[in-house]
C-alpha cells in the first residue's frame, strides 16, 4: 500500500480517523476501491466499514441502476 500525506486544517486533526474513513468510503463509491480495499485503507472489517457507509451517505450496494436494469434484461 501505498502511504500519502495529506495537509488538512487543524480543525481536522482531531477527526483523522473519521477522515481517512470518509476518503476510503467516497472511493468506494466511485468505483476506485473494492470493499475490502476500502475497508483496510479505513483499518476495518469489511462488515464494520460497511456498516458505516450509511454515516457518508454512500450505499453499499455499489451498482449502477442502469446496469442492473440491463443484467435483468438479460434474464
Amino acid at each position: 500500500m501505498t502511504t500519502i500525506t495529506l495537509q488538512v486544517p487543524d480543525s481536522l486533526g482531531e477527526y483523522q480517523n473519521d477522515t481517512v474513513r470518509f476518503i476510503a468510503a467516497k472511493l468506494y463509491e466511485s468505483g476506485k476501491l473494492s470493499l475490502g480495499q476500502a475497508a483496510d485503507m479505513a483499518g476495518l472489517s469489511k462488515r464494520t466499514f460497511a456498516e458505516l457507509l450509511g454515516d457518508y451517505g454512500v450505499s453499499l450496494v455499489n451498482y449502477p441502476v442502469s446496469e442492473m436494469l440491463s443484467d435483468a434484461d438479460r434474464i
